[in-house]
Parts: C-alpha cells; sequence; structure tokens
C-alpha cells in the first residue's frame, strides 16, 4: 500500500464553498494533500497531465476528485463524461459535491458514473458532518 497522503481534487469555483471544504477536510482528514482547481478546463489539464500539470511528482493523481457541476470554462458533466471515459482516470471515484438537487443533474451525474452525488447542506454543522464521513468513506473504508 502507498504511504504518501491521499491527494484530493476539489474542482469548485465558488472560493467561499471552497476555502470552507477545505478547512473540513483539512480538519477531519489532515493527512490529505488537497489540490484546488477552479475551472473545468484546469481541472481536465491537471488530471490528463497538460501543461504545467505535466509533473506526476508535483501534481500527483488524485485517489479522489469532488467535483462541482456549474463551473467555468468546461461543465462538472463534461469532466465527469472525459474522467469516466479515459482508461487512465475511470477508477478514480468521483463526488459531485453541488447545491443542485435538480433531477436532470442527479440523472446525468448517475448516468455518467459519478461514484456519489451530495447536496451541500446549508446548515454549517450538516456540511461539516457531510464532509467527514465522505471522507471517512472515501480515504479510510474504501478499499481502492
Amino acid at each position: 500500500m502507498n504511504d504518501d497522503p491521499p491527494v484530493i481534487l476539489l474542482i469548485e469555483d465558488n472560493p467561499d464553498h471552497a476555502e470552507m471544504i477545505i478547512r473540513l477536510l483539512r480538519r477531519y482528514h489532515a493527512s490529505a494533500r488537497i489540490e484546488h482547481l477552479s475551472d473545468g478546463e484546469a481541472a481536465l489539464a491537471y488530471l490528463f497531465r497538460r501543461g504545467k500539470y505535466s509533473d506526476p511528482l508535483e501534481y500527483p493523481m488524485p485517489r479522489l476528485v469532488l467535483l462541482d457541476l456549474r463551473l467555468p470554462r468546461v461543465d462538472g458533466l463534461d469532466i465527469l463524461k472525459q474522467i469516466k471515459r479515459s482508461e487512465e482516470l475511470c477508477r478514480i471515484p468521483v463526488v459531485i459535491l453541488t447545491t443542485s438537487e435538480a433531477d436532470g443533474d442527479i440523472a446525468g451525474a448517475c448516468g455518467l458514473c459519478a461514484n456519489s452525488y451530495l447536496v451541500k447542506p446549508m446548515d454549517l454543522e450538516a456540511f461539516a458532518r457531510m464532509i467527514e464521513t465522505m471522507g471517512q468513506y472515501w480515504l479510510v473504508w474504501n478499499r481502492h
């Protein structure tokens, strides 16, 4: 088993949401390395090792992707589609972390094989519990 800290790729364009998620992940999963990107184009460059993200030592593959749906440049569902169609990336768990409860968004994400679809609670305490439990499941309990 790899002893390196797990890498979480957070793809979130809302700076307030990103800051809250990063703080909570650090509180509950301090050993994790968190890479934050705020647009879909940068996320795809990171995942497919293009441009400045080409060095795998500096930008290692994530063990978990937390993906918002509404992103600038490339939409979250388009990112999910490219991840799941890639032989190299398709095994990385992708958790949709969004404010959208729209049936179309849920169906679209499930149809593209998202590993989980979580709606961000408005209550801070509930949000903290969700991030703690989600991280525990994907980084500790789940075998990869």
